[in-house]
C-alpha cells in the first residue's frame, strides 16, 4: 500500500504574507497621518496660515484711529487729539544709507549712528525712526522722496487746561496708549481701532510695481463726557494754590461730590504738573505727581469721623441733641488714660456743644454705648474699609482693625477717628450716604460716551444700600449746621445753610510711632439749598506754617470754596436779613490762657489752644486783624 505523506506548512511572523500585511498597515497609517495633517492645514489652520502668507508678501503701514476727546460736564474740551506723523525706514529699499541717515538725523535732531543702524537693519521689514513728528518736519522728509523712507499719520494729545485735573485725566504713552487716569481707565473706549495701509512686496521686501494696495479704514474712538465741572475744578485748584502759599504743606487736596448721586464734580490735588509737558525723564517725580492720593493713600481721619459715631448713636436711639456730657479733659478706658484734644476739658456741654467743641470725651462715651458689634455693622454699611468702586485705577480699601481683636480702648479711639484709616474719597462718599437721606452710592467720574453730538451710553447712579433713616439723616444735617454756625444760624456764610465738621489727625511714621509735628488738617462740609447740592472734603497734609488745626488750616479755605460756588451757581440766600458780625482781634500774647479763653467765650468766638502751657506766646490771626465772628482764632502756648 502506497504510503501517503502529508507535509504541514508552518508560517512564521517573518513569512511573506504577514510581512505584506504589516507593510499595508504601515502605508495606511502614513497616509492617515498625511491626510490628518492636510486636513489640519487646509481646514483647521487655514486662516492663520493665510494671514502668515499675506504677511510675507505685503508690507504694512499703520493708520492710527483718532482718539476720542475728554469733555467736562458742560462740554468743555479737557483732552483732544491732533495729527502728527511717524517716520519709518524699509532698509531693503534704501539705496544710500549714509545719505538718508545724515538727513534724517539732522532734521529729526537724532544721533546719526542710531538712524544709520535702523537704515541698515534688514532683519525686520520696517524700522521705526521717530514717533509724533510735526507736520512741517514730515513735509520736509516727504519732499526729499528718499527710497525706503515712509511717513505715516499718528495721533498726539493736547490738554487745553494744562495742569488742571492732572491726576484725574492722566496721560498717554509715546505710542498713544492710556497710561494713567481716565486716559488709561477708559482707554478701550477712547482709542478706537487702528486701520492699515498694505502694499505688495517681493521676497526681498521690495515694493512691487505695479502693486495692489489695500486700505483698512481706522475707526475713531468715542468722546467721554465727565461729571466734572471745569469751573468748580478751577475754584478748587485756585484755593489749593492759596493753601500751599499760606501753609506750605506736603500736599493739599479737595473733592466736590453731588451728595445725592456721588457724581464727582471736582477733584483737585496740588502739587500737580502740566499734562502737555509730562516729566518722563524723572520717574520718581512723575510717579509722585501723577498719583491720585485721594483714592490711593489712607490716613486717620480724626474728628471728621465723629460724624459716623453720631449717626450710629442717633440711629440706635442712644443720644439726643439735649443730652449733656461732662469733659474733664480725659477718659479712663480699660485702665488707659485717653486725652481729649483740650486737656483742660470742656466741662459740661450739650450734644450740640460737644460737636461744636469736637470733644473726644463725648464721642468716646457714645462709641462705648454703641459697642463694637453695632459700630462695625454701621461702619461696614457706610463703606468704611471697602473700595468705593470709583472709575479710577489704584483705589485702596482703607484699614480697620479686625473686629475680633477690638477692645474697649480701641473702640473709644475709633469713635473719634483714631485706629482707623480711610481714603479721602471713601470718607466723603460715606458722609454723603448719611446726609443724602441714607443711600450709599458708587462715586463716578463718567457721565456718558458721546459720538459726535450723539450720546451712545449714559452712566447711571449705582446705589449700593441704605445706611441710615431719613429722620436720622435730617438730624445729622441739623446738628452739623448748628455746630458750624456757632455764632448764629446760617453764619458760616451769611444767609446760607451750610453744615460741616473740622478734623485734625496725627500722622504715623514707618515704625508705627506718632510723627511729631506732622498732621492732616481737614474739613468736611455741604450745602443743600434751592436745589443746589455740594459736599466738600478738603485735606491739607503736613502744614508747616505753625498752625495745624483743621479749624485754622482747612476751614477758612472751605469757606472760600463754598462762597465761590455760590457765586458761580448764583444760589440765592435762604435769609437775606442775616448779617455776620465782624470784630477786631485783640492782642492775647502774654495773657494767661484762662483769661484769653474767658474773653473769647464772652465774645462767642471760635478758638483753639495749641499746647499745654499757661500763657499765650503766639496767636493767629494777629492782633488788630478784622475777622468775621465765625473765624477760628488759634492761641499757641
Amino acid at each position: 500500500m502506497e504510503a501517503i505523506i502529508k507535509i504541514k506548512v508552518e508560517y512564521s511572523t517573518l513569512s511573506l504574507q504577514k510581512r505584506l500585511l504589516s507593510f499595508i498597515l504601515i502605508v495606511a497609517f502614513i497616509f492617515f497621518i498625511l491626510f490628518a495633517r492636510l486636513f489640519y492645514l487646509q481646514i483647521s489652520s487655514s486662516t492663520p496660515l493665510q494671514i502668515k502668507a499675506v504677511e510675507q508678501w505685503v508690507r504694512t503701514l499703520p493708520l492710527s484711529a483718532k482718539r476720542g476727546q475728554i469733555l467736562d460736564a458742560n462740554g468743555n474740551i479737557l483732552s483732544i487729539s491732533y495729527t502728527t506723523y511717524d517716520v519709518y525706514i524699509r532698509s531693503r529699499e534704501v539705496k544710500d544709507a549714509v545719505k538718508v541717515s545724515t538727513y534724517l538725523s539732522t532734521v529729526l535732531n537724532m544721533n546719526f549712528e542710531d538712524v544709520y543702524k535702523r537704515a541698515m537693519n534688514t532683519a525686520v521689514s520696517e524700522n521705526l525712526v521717530k514717533l509724533q513728528v510735526s507736520e512741517n518736519t514730515a513735509q520736509l522728509i516727504v519732499e526729499k522722496n528718499f527710497d525706503g523712507v515712509y511717513v505715516a499719520e499718528n495721533i498726539a494729545r493736547f490738554y487745553p487746561y494744562e495742569n488742571s485735573l492732572s491726576q484725574v485725566i492722566g496721560y498717554l504713552t509715546s505710542d498713544s496708549e492710556g497710561q494713567t487716569g481716565i486716559e488709561s481707565y477708559y482707554n478701550d473706549i477712547l482709542k478706537g481701532k487702528d486701520g492699515k495701509y498694505l502694499t505688495q512686496s517681493d521676497v526681498r521686501g521690495l515694493t512691487l510695481n505695479p502693486s495692489l494696495n489695500y486700505y483698512v479704514e481706522a475707526v475713531d474712538g468715542l468722546n467721554i463726557k465727565l461729571n466734572v465741572d471745569i469751573n468748580i475744578q478751577t475754584i478748587l485748584e485756585n484755593t489749593l494754590t492759596q493753601v500751599m502759599q499760606d501753609h506750605n504743606p506736603k500736599s493739599a487736596s479737595a473733592i466736590i461730590l453731588d451728595p445725592s448721586t456721588s457724581e464727582i464734580l471736582g477733584l483737585a490735588i496740588t502739587p500737580s504738573f502740566d499734562l502737555n509737558n509730562v516729566p518722563r525723564d524723572d520717574v520718581e517725580t512723575l510717579m509722585n505727581l501723577s498719583k491720585n492720593i485721594t483714592i490711593t493713600d489712607v490716613y486717620e481721619p480724626g474728628s471728621t469721623f465723629k460724624i459716623f459715631t453720631l449717626a450710629c448713636a442717633l440711629s440706635l436711639g442712644l443720644t439726643n441733641e439735649n443730652e449733656h456730657f461732662y469733659c474733664p479733659g480725659y477718659r479712663i478706658v480699660d485702665g488707659e488714660r485717653i486725652k481729649c484734644w483740650k486737656t483742660t476739658g470742656h466741662g459740661d456741654q450739650t450734644l450740640v456743644e460737644a460737636i461744636q467743641n469736637s470733644c473726644n470725651c463725648c464721642f468716646m462715651d457714645l462709641g462705648l454705648r454703641i459697642g463694637k458689634e453695632k459700630m462695625y455693622d454701621y461702619l461696614n454699611s457706610f463703606g468704611i474699609g471697602c473700595k468705593t468702586g470709583v472709575d479710577m485705577d489704584g483705589e485702596s480699601s482703607g484699614l480697620m482693625l479686625d473686629e475680633s481683636i477690638v477692645k474697649n480702648v480701641d473702640l473709644a479711639r475709633i469713635a473719634f477717628g483714631q485706629t482707623v484709616a480711610v481714603t479721602e474719597l471713601q470718607l466723603l462718599n460715606s458722609f454723603c450716604s448719611i446726609i443724602n437721606g441714607g443711600t450709599l452710592n458708587t462715586p463716578s467720574l463718567l457721565n456718558s460716551y458721546v459720538d459726535n453730538d450723539t450720546t451712545v451710553y449714559e452712566n447711571h447712579i449705582l446705589k449700593k444700600r441704605e445706611t441710615v433713616s431719613a429722620e436720622v439723616s435730617e438730624q445729622v444735617r441739623y446738628l452739623l449746621e448748628e455746630a458750624l454756625s456757632k455764632t448764629g444760624e446760617m453764619s458760616f456764610i451769611e444767609g446760607y445753610r451750610i453744615a460741616g465738621k473740622t478734623g485734625t489727625a496725627q500722622k504715623y511714621g514707618e515704625n508705627g510711632a506718632i510723627s511729631q509735628g506732622k498732621y492732616v488738617s481737614s474739613f468736611f462740609g455741604f450745602i443743600n439749598q434751592n436745589g443746589a447740592e455740594y459736599a466738600l472734603l478738603l485735606c491739607v497734609d503736613e502744614p508747616s506754617s505753625g498752625a495745624y488745626y483743621g479749624s485754622v488750616v482747612a476751614k477758612p479755605y472751605a469757606k472760600t470754596i463754598f462762597g465761590q460756588i455760590i457765586k458761580y451757581k448764583n444760589i440765592e440766600k435762604a435769609d437775606e436779613s442775616i448779617v455776620v458780625d465782624r470784630v477786631v482781634v485783640q492782642d492775647f500774647i502774654g495773657m494767661s490762657v484762662e483769661k484769653a479763653s474767658r474773653i473769647l467765650d464772652e465774645l462767642n468766638l471760635y478758638y483753639e489752644v495749641d499746647g499745654e502751657g499757661e500763657r499765650v506766646v503766639n496767636q493767629f490771626p494777629q492782633a488788630e486783624t478784622e475777622i468775621e465772628k465765625s473765624t477760628t482764632i488759634l492761641l499757641t502756648t
